[in-house]
């Protein structure tokens, strides 16, 4: 791998992980057109360049980590119930990509199924327009806040968030929509997104470290994961303040019409024989 190559994979980790369009599928479209084989050693990579957007998630919402932590420590009640209902929210999905990680890995980790969850998406985020204001704009989700989530809706959340085992889903879409039509906010239920991320996307790639990070610095040595990890810290920070500055007074629809041409066009490429599905 080049440091070229480890710089655009960063940039598209770090811009796609927190929008509701799939850095999974966009990563593995990327790979294909960057002419990277599929391999343990890529696999890894893809996934541990995520401790970068993670890192600048941590950074823009300090505060609040600061709030889980001392609630961890039995100094704050409101960061210790929101600490557990992010426990209760993230173990659903960790269930099941256990259980199911080698059927995933062998049947939906191609482009066609990417391009299937990307078109979906798409169709289901123009479903769940919500209504307009008198203004024109947007009015989106509930009054619900971070200290309203209870059990019920973090558990709600959480099997939510098992849909975005399906590459091309989306993470990010599957908790913000759950959480909107729960009644939350769109600031808290992009929060709560973003906060359930750090855990998925943590466990994610220490698990994809302590089994094939050997092989990932092996393959392609230190210095592109490195450039992959600055990079995707550096383009999370600004796509995550984005995102959150365009959900206040924009709809979702942005990311309906880019999901669906992305499909269209990918899906024109592989019936044309100029792209692998594999």
């Amino acid at each position: 791998m080049t440091l070229l190559q480890a710089l655009i994979l960063g940039i598209v980790e770090g811009v796609t992980e927190f929008l509701p369009v799939s850095s999974t599928g966009h990563l593995l479209l990327a790979e294909r057109m960057l002419g990277i084989e599929r391999s343990e050693a890529a696999d890894a990579y893809v996934i541990c360049i995520q401790a970068g957007a993670i890192v600048a998630v941590l950074g823009l919402y300090r505060q609040r980590m600061a709030t889980l932590f001392n609630g961890l420590l039995g100094r704050d009640a409101g960061g210790l119930r929101l600490l557990q209902q992010l426990v209760v929210a993230f173990v659903p999905a960790v269930v099941l990509g256990l259980l199911f990680e080698k059927k995933i890995d062998a049947v939906l980790f191609g482009l066609w199924p990417v391009v299937t969850a990307w078109a979906v998406g798409g169709l289901v985020i123009f479903a769940l327009r919500g209504r307009r204001g008198a203004d024109g704009k947007p009015v989106l989700g509930g009054t619900r806040g971070l200290a309203d989530i209870d059990l019920r809706t973090a558990s709600m959340i959480g099997l939510a968030q098992c849909l975005a085992l399906w590459p091309g889903t989306s993470r990010s879409l599957a908790t913000i929509l759950a959480g909107v039509a729960l009644g939350l906010s769109v600031p808290a239920a992009v929060e709560f997104s973003f906060l359930l991320g750090l855990e998925t996307l943590g466990a994610a790639t220490a698990y994809k470290a302590l089994k094939h990070g050997g092989e990932m610095v092996h393959a392609f040595g230190p210095a592109p994961i490195v450039v992959g990890f600055v990079a995707a810290a550096v383009s999370a920070a600004v796509s995550v303040k984005w995102l959150v500055q365009w959900l206040q007074s924009h709809g979702m629809e942005v990311f309906a019409v880019w999901r669906i041409a992305l499909a269209v066009v990918v899906a024109g490429l592989l019936a044309a024989g100029l792209l692998s599905a594999a």
